[in-house]
């Protein structure tokens, strides 16, 4: 059985991995300057692409758009680790099963979407410069994805315009640098976990999300570009991007559960000392 003990270790080891987050690297912050260059030799298509990105973004934030995701698997996967049946585990039911059940379900599911991640890197890598325009698309796309499943995996439902807002936070988190990661941390820890999303509905500007997410191709889909070699750097660049957002928000995700489930506890001790 979960105790608070077991949850309070959980939260020191999420704060850890917040601290633990390193600024970009020298080649990192280096590969935000190519893209003046690459905007000139990107074919017109690559662009328009880029630009219904933009748009499917506050599509998404708005109405979930295309990228919405069924909940049906994430809870049969569920209720298989918690031992349930199928049919009995229902969204709003997740929040009381054991948090090591929600971090198994969400750490297979991250090491699966890694996988794919590099099968559809090196395939859209095959064609260079060509292909690029696929890619983009579709690793953006696979990033939702992937978010929308740890947000399940911990009970919160991305049909929610406020958690699709979070969701965009956290795609902002794995682009951003190491200013920009303890920015949304601080933004996120500034309101009770319940408010969580009324405190970042206040998110303006969506599109530096997506500005930062392009940037952050830099150099490395600068090779990719090449024709048969960008296989391998498409491979590794779509399976480190993937890598880098389900880490996201698996932990941001289960760092709100962790509080959610200690308030529930400190309410409940509450409510026992008053007999009621």
């Amino acid at each position: 059985m979960e105790n608070q003990e077991m949850l309070l270790e959980a939260l020191k080891e999420i704060e850890k991995w917040e601290q633990d987050q390193k600024d970009l690297w020298f080649w990192e912050k280096l590969g935000r300057i190519p893209f003046t260059l690459l905007d000139r030799i990107t074919p017109n298509i690559v662009h328009e692409w880029l630009g219904k990105i933009l748009d499917e973004l506050g599509g998404y934030i708005q109405t979930g758009g295309q990228y919405l995701i069924s909940e049906k698997e994430i809870l049969t996967q569920l209720a298989k680790e918690a031992q349930l049946r199928p049919d009995y585990l229902t969204l709003d039911k997740v929040p009381a099963l054991p948090l090591h059940t929600m971090d198994k379900v969400a750490e297979e599911l991250k090491e699966s979407r890694k996988q794919f991640a590099t099968m559809q890197g090196a395939t859209t890598g095959f064609g260079g410069v060509f292909t690029l325009a696929i890619d983009i698309p579709a690793l953006l796309g696979l990033s939702l994805k992937v978010l929308q499943e740890m947000a399940l995996s911990y009970g919160y439902n991305p049909k929610d315009k406020h958690e699709r807002i979070f969701i965009v936070k956290c795609l902002q988190f794995a682009s951003s640098d190491f200013v920009g990661k303890q920015a949304i941390i601080k933004e996120l820890a500034s309101a009770e976990t319940a408010q969580v999303g009324e405190s970042i509905s206040k998110l303006e500007g969506w599109r530096e999300v997506i500005y930062t997410y392009r940037d952050n191709y830099g150099w490395k889909k600068l090779f990719q570009l090449v024709p048969v070699v960008g296989i391998i750097f498409g491979a590794y660049i779509n399976r480190s991007t993937i890598d880098e957002v389900s880490e996201a928000g698996q932990m941001l995700y289960r760092k709100r559960r962790v509080l959610e489930k200690l308030a529930r506890m400190d309410s409940d001790d509450g409510l026992a000392k008053y007999n009621i």
